[in-house]
């Protein structure tokens, strides 16, 4: 049972303070507040009477000797300019005057100063009669030479602290062409090209180098370099510390659909309608904003986990606060521990809203049970989670859940400076008919105003319309607000930074840089995910602590052993960290939260899906199958200790669905399959996969396009296929054909 009292936010509330300025109150006059959710008793609510007190006194005291000092100083002030009045002499050209303002003195410091440029014009002429100029000019050259052929750029010394200053760095991309990088090393282009052809390289003055050749050529000139993170950043305004205000906390609401998640969207969105308008909300645009007892709130309507992480996985960190919502009626489902993991994974504050209570059979008691198990401990139970039961039918406990997030963000102390140029972050984007190119944008800091010139992602442009979620036009937004915009020439992809230029040109060369940048990735492949055969090098070099895992397995109990034993692998270095684990098939959603996570997939006795399997080869994610937890405890072993071995590996090379099946004598059960990626062959070793499950795998025992034998078929055709002594084919079943390819593991 929860204690009865008073809270220490009620009674921060009470004396208009934070709750994070009355726990560091409670500190100093000797009492210990684990939480603003601590129960306030007698002594602590007399002791804080005693001292607001004590503070009321002071504070006049304060003002009593201002006053003074104030009435002090108006009197000096009011003597100062009686004497000003009187007027004071001065020595003007060697002539005394009584007033120094009169027209006699203002003429004598006009004669002053022409005489003094007389003198001046004389002195230099006989510097120049003797060379004197001759030699400043050159050593004033030689300063600007020196100057110039070292650049500094400041950084924060890892061992001191303090603000250093580096010589000779240069800000680089992570491709530049030959002409691009010529100047920063205060050379001609063509220099540039002879000296990669002595380094035995052969380019053009547009050739695009990739950042190793760029550290190369920048080392022969006697350069180091410094890679700029995004193209843009350099141009990113800094807050201002004392221009920093309160923002408006980010909220994403998470959980199984059927658990009422979109129902509480809806009734927050219902009630918070401005007193006087018709019907309810007058468009839908992702992301809105709500008032609360003053107190605004945004709220992002993601369509689940997975485009939460997805933008994660873009780096766009946006939100502050998961609400996680839970049937009190209901268990929690595979999708609640889904998100639990995501939002974990992402290091976010979570509230629990306890749903459909006002159901006869509601029991929350229940869910707080079950969620205690997933290390979600109610603050009732002792734990540090806020658990809050309501009603999305009846609006019982609303009140409280938006209580709980604004206080929760008053912890977070959530702030912004919103006198500097906007930056934020695309959270969704479409073309529509009429409007063109329409992004919903959330700033996450400075202001955006109309007629700005904006970029995001690769494309660029200028605001021409912002509305919020109510259809209401504004001329400007701030901090954690979400709206509408229009004006640009392309349509972003969610998750990509936004942010205001100084002028059109700018937006459209940055927009312009980073397309290249996108072609060249592309075309160079570059590996951005990590894999076994990486860890150990790494971990040498220091950049990882620990090796985070997804575990997806057929049966609960061999996910359980998985995890347990993998859990407990650990090096001097690094530790093993299971951050999803779960059953059934590897799904876009576990891909998602790999490349976000810089994880590694281990799956037992599941099947990849084809659509996530493409997205593991686009994100870089590594997957690795496995059939005996003996093999997979082994691998995370030998990576962790750089002892892997060379390895042998099963690769996809295409897959068929199962729509009809029929018997033949002599040869048993063929099933009717239509080729729905890459190609069979007549070589290829197969798996049978039904829901998830792998329950076959071994050899094709015929192939056949009509009645002729096949050596192949591709994509998009029909043809039979027959297992070698299997017979239990069943039609929506999917045939995966694999060959088995030798890697090499070098470290």
């Amino acid at each position: 049972m929860a204690a009865k009292g008073k809270r220490i936010h009620e009674l921060a509330k009470e004396y208009s303070v934070s709750s994070n300025a009355l726990i560091k109150i409670l500190k100093e006059i000797g009492f210990q507040a684990k939480s603003h959710m601590s129960v306030a008793t007698d002594d602590i609510i007399k002791a804080v009477q005693k001292k607001f007190e004590q503070k009321k006194e002071e504070a006049k005291k304060e003002m009593q000797h201002r006053a003074q000092v104030k009435k002090a100083v108006d009197q000096k002030e009011k003597e100062k300019k009686e004497k000003k009045a009187i007027g004071t002499k001065a020595k003007i050209g060697g002539i005394i005057v009584s007033d120094s303002k009169s027209p006699v003195a203002g003429m004598l410091r006009k004669f002053e100063k022409k005489q003094k440029k007389k003198d001046k014009r004389r002195d230099r002429s006989r510097q120049v009669d003797s060379g004197v100029v001759a030699k400043s000019f050159k050593s004033t050259m030689a300063d600007i030479t020196s100057t110039k052929s070292k650049k500094k750029y400041k950084r924060t010394d890892s061992d001191t602290g303090l603000e250093v200053e580096d010589s000779n760095v240069i800000s680089v991309n992570e491709f530049m062409s030959v002409a691009e990088l010529a100047p920063q090393l205060e050379v001609k282009p063509v220099e540039v090209v002879a000296k990669l052809f002595e380094m035995g390289m052969v380019a053009t003055i547009n050739q695009r180098l990739d950042i190793d050749t760029i550290e190369m050529i920048a080392n022969e000139y006697g350069f180091e370099i410094k890679q700029i993170a995004e193209i843009g950043d350099s141009l990113v305004e800094e807050e201002d510390i004392d221009a920093l205000t309160t923002r408006a906390p980010v909220v994403t609401v998470m959980g199984h659909v059927d658990h009422g998640k979109t129902s509480l969207l809806d009734y927050i969105r219902k009630t918070n309608v401005v007193a006087g308008e018709a019907g309810a909300i007058t468009q839908h645009i992702g992301a809105y904003g709500v008032t609360h007892n003053g107190s605004r709130v945004t709220f992002l309507d993601t369509p689940g986990h997975e485009a939460f992480t997805a933008m994660r996985a873009r780096g766009a960190q946006i939100t502050d606060i998961v609400v996680l919502v839970v049937a009190a009626d209901d268990n929690v489902s595979p999708q609640t521990i889904e998100a639990i993991d995501h939002a974990r994974a992402a290091n976010v504050t979570i509230i629990v809203a306890i749903n459909k209570i006002d159901k006869p059979g509601a029991n929350p008691d229940a869910v707080r049970t079950m969620l205690a198990k997933h290390n979600l401990l109610s603050e009732d139970w002792g734990g540090k989670t806020i658990m809050v039961e309501v009603s999305a039918k009846t609006g019982e406990g609303i009140d409280k859940l938006m209580d709980m997030i604004i206080l929760q963000a008053e912890m977070l102390d959530l702030k912004a400076d919103s006198t500097i140029r906007s930056q934020g972050v695309v959270i969704d984007a479409h073309l529509e008919k009429g409007r063109g190119p329409v992004a919903t944008v959330l700033i996450q800091k400075g202001t955006s105003h109309i007629a700005d010139s904006i970029v995001t992602g690769m494309f660029s442009g200028r605001i021409r319309t912002m509305v919020d979620d109510r259809g209401n036009s504004h001329q400007s937004i701030g901090p954690s607000f979400p709206a509408q915009i229009t004006g640009l020439n392309g349509v972003p992809n969610a998750g990509d930074s936004f942010m205001t230029t100084t002028n059109d040109q700018e937006a459209k060369e940055i927009a312009l840089k980073r397309s290249q940048i996108k072609r060249e990735q592309e075309t160079r492949k570059i590996h951005g995910g990590l894999t076994l055969e990486q860890i150990f090098d790494r971990i040498k070099e220091g950049q990882i602590k620990e090796l985070k895992l997804i575990i997806k397995g057929d049966v609960d109990g061999s996910v359980e052993v998985l995890a347990d034993t993998l859990g407990k692998i650990a090096t001097d270095e690094v530790r093993a960290n299971i951050i999803h684990k779960g059953v059934g098939g590897i799904t876009e959603s576990d891909v998602l939260l790999a490349s976000a996570s810089n994880a590694i997939i281990i799956g037992f006795h599941v099947a990849v899906d084809t659509r996530a399997r493409e997205l593991a080869s686009t994100e870089m994610v590594d997957i690795k199958l496995y059939k005996i937890i003996y093999e997979a405890e082994k691998d995370i072993r030998d990576a962790l200790s750089g002892l892997l071995s060379p390895s042998i590996e099963e690769k996809h090379v295409g897959s068929a669905e199962v729509r009809d099946t029929f018997k033949v004598p002599k040869i048993g059960l063929i099933a009717g399959c239509y080729v729905k990626d890459g190609k069979i062959s007549r070589s290829d070793k197969v798996k049978l996969v039904r829901e998830g499950t792998i329950i076959f795998d071994g050899k094709l025992i015929s192939l056949r396009r009509f009645k002729d034998d096949a050596k192949e078929v591709k994509e998009g055709f029909e043809c039979g296929i027959g297992l070698e002594n299997y017979n239990d084919i069943k039609v929506g079943d999917l045939i995966e054909a694999y060959i088995i390819v030798e890697t090499a593991r070098t470290l």
